[in-house]
């Protein structure tokens, strides 16, 4: 069952409000960009073994790496800067 301020749909309970929509998809969009980033991290290590000492393989591999955590923490500090600017800055109502 879901809240008086929610709908239910195919999805499950989608809040009606759009703070609380944005909050809901903003928060699963962040585990899907921590998901797709580990497996990147993942398929990065595997590449860079697989390599063999091959240098354009090793750089293959290092560059999944790096990018899969510069795109992490561009996710992470995108958060922290929502966080801190419409929160506790400019105190945005329902972001609280």
């Amino acid at each position: 069952m879901c809240q008086p301020n929610e709908m239910m749909t195919d999805f499950g309970c989608i809040p009606t409000d759009p703070v609380g929509f944005v909050q809901k998809f903003y928060a699963i969009g962040l585990g899907l960009i921590g998901g797709v980033a580990l497996l990147f991290i993942i398929y990065g290590g595997y590449t860079l073994i697989m390599s063999r000492g091959d240098p354009r393989g090793v750089a293959k591999g290092k560059s999944y790496i790096t990018y899969a955590i510069v795109g992490l923490l561009l996710a992470i500090f995108g958060y922290a800067f929502v966080q801190i600017v419409v929160v506790n800055i400019l105190h945005v109502p329902g972001f609280a």
